[in-house]
């Protein structure tokens, strides 16, 4: 224990090397007249100046490793030497930055530090995308950066930067997408949005693939007002335009016009219902304290050996006490009934991925607590954004496809045969 504790203590006063000597820093504090904290390390002081000539130092460099490289290459044209500077403003988190950029002569010098057209050092934007992408709204954002660093950035400067990945966001939007989806998941989320002056309340909608090698992949969203079979054919239309040539079970919570706009682009595909939305919706026909019973009485339903099974299951349900009390459960589930059918000719290691659409639901969750504490959205285009920068944060941990999919894969292949094999 001493031991221990006596390494910790040294572990504790161990100090970092120093980058630069003592030296050097008296020689530079010596330059300050004011020893005041603006004169230091205010950007106007010292520091700003000490990252005014270090910028400017790195680009002249830039300039010299470019007329070098294109020297040896022999690409130098005739007469290509420097050709003086020009004056550029560039953001930092700090404030504003006035650099010297080199020329040359014939303007093939393009400088990676300060890019043309770039107007912010490397670093600010992805600091106010990612508050931007965790639900901060623009004001959010502004008078965070002021209250920690101190730095006035406005509302309009803060929009132009998260509006540069509208870009990203269509190119994504737009991307091509894997010729076939074993299963493809489709849910939403409402919003409220302002629309022709009026906040409405507009439903976004997901679509959560799963790839031949398992792996989840959000396909993309759509944002629209009302839901029907116009509006599915038009998703539907959008995944065929970007290579969707097949999707083996598309798996929906009873949305209206789903199976008129499947059938229309995708004919070969089975459509299943979320069993667990139908469970949900029948225990809302009852109170809290009977909900336990009734579930232990749809159990046998749901869990069936075969549609056949679960058809009598469904008929003894209907004419026993909790049928009787609540006929609109029993119906819910016969109109239903088309759509619930096909889960009962899988094997138990497919039913376990197509049994809900919690894969969706879960991330549905997550997006909410992030939009939770918005009023609403100006527009379209700022829910799709925040909504887009959210997604990226919590897809890029998806890479483990479910522990049962080997299995799941070996019975798609008997099942399906060549539309899940050719592709697989």
């Amino acid at each position: 224990m001493t031991d221990t504790m006596s390494t910790s203590k040294k572990t504790k006063k161990t100090k970092a090397p120093k980058l630069f000597p003592d030296e050097l820093i008296d020689q530079l504090l010596a330059q300050v007249h004011n020893k005041d904290a603006e004169s230091i390390l205010g950007e106007s002081g010292l520091a700003g100046q000490l990252k005014k000539q270090l910028a400017e130092r790195m680009l002249a460099a830039e300039l010299t490793h470019h007329l070098h490289t294109e020297g040896k290459q022999g690409l130098a044209k005739a007469g290509n030497h420097r050709n003086g500077s020009s004056q550029k403003t560039v953001l930092t988190p700090s404030g504003e930055l006035e650099l010297a950029i080199p020329r040359d002569r014939l303007a093939t010098f393009e400088p990676q530090l300060v890019a043309k057209h770039q107007r912010r050092l490397p670093g600010f934007d992805d600091h106010v995308i990612s508050m931007y992408a965790r639900g901060m709204s623009v004001r959010e954002i502004q008078a965070h950066l002021l209250e920690l660093y101190g730095l006035q950035v406005s509302p309009d400067l803060i929009s132009t930067i998260t509006d540069e990945v509208l870009a990203e966001v269509e190119q994504w939007q737009q991307r091509p997408l894997e010729p076939m989806y074993p299963i493809v998941y489709f849910d939403a989320l409402r919003l409220k949005i302002r629309d022709e002056g009026a906040v409405k309340n507009k439903a976004v909608y997901l679509a959560l693939g799963v790839d031949a090698a398992g792996h989840k992949d959000v396909l993309g969203l759509w944002i629209e007002q009302t839901e029907g079979a116009k509006f599915w054919l038009k998703v539907f239309n959008d995944l065929k335009n970007r290579g969707v040539a097949d999707v083996l079970i598309a798996v929906v919570d009873g949305l209206r016009g789903f199976p008129e706009a499947i059938e229309a682009t995708f004919p070969l595909a089975q459509i299943q219902t979320c069993i667990v939305h139908l469970i949900r919706n029948s225990l809302s026909y009852v109170a809290w304290k009977d909900r336990k019973a009734l579930a232990a009485e749809l159990k046998p339903v749901y869990q069936a050996a075969d549609a056949e099974a679960a058809e009598a299951a469904l008929a003894a349900f209907e004419e026993g006490p909790w049928g009787r009390k609540c006929p609109p459960i029993a119906q819910a589930w016969r109109r239903q009934w088309a759509q619930v059918t096909p889960f009962f000719a899988y094997p138990h290691e497919v039913r376990r991925i197509i049994y809900t659409t919690n894969a969706i639901e879960s991330l549905h969750m997550r997006l909410r607590k992030i939009v939770k504490n918005r009023g609403h959205f100006p527009s379209d285009e700022a829910a799709t954004k925040l909504l887009y920068l959210a997604l990226r944060n919590i897809t890029q941990n998806w890479s483990m496809a479910p522990k049962t999919w080997k299995e799941a894969a070996n019975q798609f292949t008997i099942l399906f045969g060549q539309r899940f094999v050719q592709q697989g």
